[in-house]
């Protein structure tokens, strides 16, 4: 059995479509559509039914779901056992960091690592810190740079390595700007402007409001902190941003509140072994930069 042909079927399982595991797989459809068929051929079953657009497993796909991907999860270590025997650090890196760590923290320990690495392949993958983290427990990156979970899988290894101090903050002309000595009840009647509930910084001041028994009035929802800020700086709500990417634009209100940290970090799956590229890029995150790398 071909594993290029189980990565074809793993990749259409999960994403839901033969045009979508092309673009995973960086192949043509009917590339794809081919492997599938070899694939079918071989073990004399269907593992698709197609109804106009929607593709879904029939009994012996959902079957051979669970084993593909065990196979393929062991053929992957398994190669990168054998490279890392040789103690170079080559090969592919895959990394899924969030759109805000990816931007804010990220980018001087990229640039960092291709330099003194170069022969290392950095396939860098911009996800919510909740789907990543689910991403990492099904094993599909090496690594993950996330705001850390409230709660952490046993499955998951984490290293620690920054906080985010998070504030409440208005454009200088909003209502609120104005006041003094504000608390969480001075807040709830003003719409608010935050990630979707799911994520862990909302679970976070949605915990902060019940434990007061206020409401929270998120009105509008977005992900990306930079595209919050930029809403937030025109006046079309109060939100919580990390003191890092606050500037002139926005004002932090004189809210009475008990400290509000984000831990940022890296993840891994414990089952799922380190190359030696993860290894450094990991080492790399812990140190200091380098004062003189060059841009």
């Amino acid at each position: 059995m071909d594993t290029q042909h189980l990565q074809a079927f793993v990749a259409i399982a999960e994403s839901g479509s033969f045009s979508a595991a092309g673009e995973r797989l960086h192949l043509t459809q009917p590339a794809i559509s081919k492997r599938i068929a070899l694939l079918e051929e071989h073990l004399k079953a269907k593992l698709f039914d197609r109804v106009g657009r929607q593709v879904s497993l029939t009994q012996a796909g959902s079957l051979l779901l669970k084993k593909a991907t065990k196979i393929l999860d062991e053929v992957s270590s398994a190669q990168r056992e054998i490279a890392d025997l040789q103690g170079d650090i080559t090969g592919k890196l895959s990394i899924a960091t969030s759109h805000h760590l990816g931007l804010h923290y990220l980018p001087p320990y990229l640039r960092e690592f291709s330099q003194k690495y170069p022969d290392v392949k950095l396939d860098l993958h911009f996800l919510d810190s909740e789907h990543a983290y689910h991403e990492i427990l099904i094993g599909r990156f090496d690594i993950a740079i996330i705001t850390l979970a409230l709660e952490q899988d046993a499955r998951i290894s984490t290293s620690q390595l920054w906080q985010d101090e998070l504030k409440f903050v208005a454009a200088p002309s909003h209502a609120l700007a104005a006041l003094e000595n504000l608390c969480l009840a001075d807040l709830s009647p003003h719409q608010a402007i935050m990630p979707d509930i799911s994520t862990y910084t909302t679970r976070l001041i949605k915990e902060l409001f019940d434990r007061e028994n206020q409401s929270l009035d998120i009105t509008m929802v977005t992900n990306h902190l930079d595209t919050i800020k930029m809403m937030l700086s025109i006046g079309l709500g109060w939100g919580v941003l990390p003191s890092s990417i606050i500037d002139a634009q926005l004002k932090v209100l004189d809210v009475s509140h008990p400290p509000l940290i984000r831990l940022l970090g890296c993840i891994n799956h414990k089952e799922r072994s380190l190359t030696n590229a993860a290894r450094a890029f990991l080492e790399q995150l812990k140190a200091p930069l380098r004062k003189n790398v060059a841009l």
